[in-house]
């Protein structure tokens, strides 16, 4: 890994969100739509990051949302990983803070490296690496954070085999920091998404000393031929043996 790419993660995380936060405020007083708003705000993020990468890391390859997807990648032994609006429906609904700006670095040799998720609207940014610290046994009862507006209802049948509490919130990057600062105790999804989703918020999380895998437990990884990534599970390591089998259980896997 290259000196500073911790820190580029970050600076360039929470730069794109400083930019979006400036732009939400101008269309708000301007009455902009908000479907506008919403597109300005993915295309101007989006190319702040690809032209900081290119002047900073002119040799890294780049995996954006909201790009063309570059196919030379997958030859490539590093690989950025960006999510320039991660939540574009809350960041265009006045008022919503659960929205996020992902920057993460995959190398071939380590997996994701380094990783930021800038939560602009919050002032916040959660970043590699981190210390390692023990995250604890949870809260009681658990608290398994979900979609708003479309809660899986793998989640629904987990929390209810578990007695756990569902707790709403917006983007991915947003769920997954309430995870790593012990607002919630974790985050399982299976509604599908793609790398670019989770790979930030996946370093952020390892790096804090979190589990992070795949809902039948085997490793998540990134830089695939197919970003299409079906699941996550993110939870403090106390609970992934519970949370894994009641999976099981309400899926009926073997």
């Amino acid at each position: 890994m290259a000196s500073g790419d911790h820190e580029l993660a970050r600076e360039l995380a929470q730069e794109a969100g400083l930019l979006l936060l400036a732009l939400r405020a101008e269309a708000v007083a301007a009455g902009t739509d908000p479907d506008e708003l919403r597109k300005a705000g993915d295309r101007q993020s989006h190319e702040f990051l690809i032209e900081q990468l290119a002047a900073r890391r002119p040799a890294d390859a780049v995996l954006s949302e909201e790009g063309i997807d570059d196919k030379a990648r997958l030859a490539a032994d590093r690989v950025w990983i960006v999510d320039p609006l991660d939540g574009t429906r809350e960041f265009g609904m006045a008022g919503r803070s659960d929205w996020a700006v992902h920057v993460a670095l995959w190398e071939r040799a380590t997996g994701l490296a380094a990783g930021a998720v800038a939560l602009p609207a919050q002032g916040r940014v959660l970043s590699t690496p981190a210390p390692g610290h023990n995250p604890g046994d949870g809260h009681e009862p658990l608290r398994l954070v979900v979609s708003q507006s479309r809660a899986p209802q793998l989640v629904k049948d987990v929390a209810a085999k578990i007695g756990a509490e569902l707790v709403p919130c917006g983007s991915a990057g947003a769920k997954v920091a309430t995870v790593v600062t012990g607002e919630t105790d974790a985050y399982l999804h299976a509604g599908g998404f793609y790398e670019w989703d989770t790979a930030a918020p996946a370093a952020v999380a390892r790096a804090a000393g979190f589990h992070v895998s795949r809902i039948d437990g085997s490793p998540v990884s990134y830089n695939r031929d197919d970003p299409l990534l079906p699941d996550i599970l993110v939870c403090r390591p106390a609970l992934a043996g519970l949370l894994l089998e009641a999976i099981r259980e309400v899926t009926h896997a073997n």
